[in-house]
């Protein structure tokens, strides 16, 4: 399965290197759509079906904290996994997110191995590329 990823970041330097990671790491990628801050993230969101979203926590006009508590608003969007990039590692930060309801940290930089194990992890793919399934034998719905 292809996925619709979103990067949040200030620098559009950083958004490449992240989507240059993703597409060596081997994840089957659709789309990828980039925003510079969290207003742009939910402008994209609303226009486009988006199946992870990677985001910054430092941005300028909204960070990634506030993006995070905009998206728990929304029962459209508070399913799509967030899973927060940063070179800051403070483990306060990293918790604060957590609760707020991300799915997963990764530091930046990130080798591409680290960014599939990551995605997998959060999409729920298993190591040979396929959807993990519940106990029932349904795919799971991310």
């Amino acid at each position: 399965m292809a996925y619709n990823v979103l990067i949040v970041d200030d620098s559009r330097a950083m958004r490449l290197v992240i989507k240059k990671t993703i597409l060596a790491s081997g994840i089957d990628v659709d789309e990828f759509y980039e925003a510079e801050n969290g207003i742009e993230a939910l402008t994209t969101l609303k226009n486009h079906r988006l199946d992870i979203i990677l985001t910054d926590f430092n941005m300028p006009r909204m960070d990634g904290m506030e993006l995070l508590q905009e998206l728990k608003k929304d029962d459209r969007l508070k399913t799509i996994p967030v899973i927060v990039t940063s070179v800051e590692g403070s483990r306060r930060r990293v918790d604060a997110f957590m609760a707020q309801g991300a799915a997963a940290y990764i530091k930046k930089p990130f080798t591409p191995e680290e960014a599939r194990d990551k995605l997998n992890y959060v999409l729920g793919v298993n190591s040979h590329g396929e959807t993990k399934t519940a106990a029932s034998g349904e795919s799971l719905d991310f």
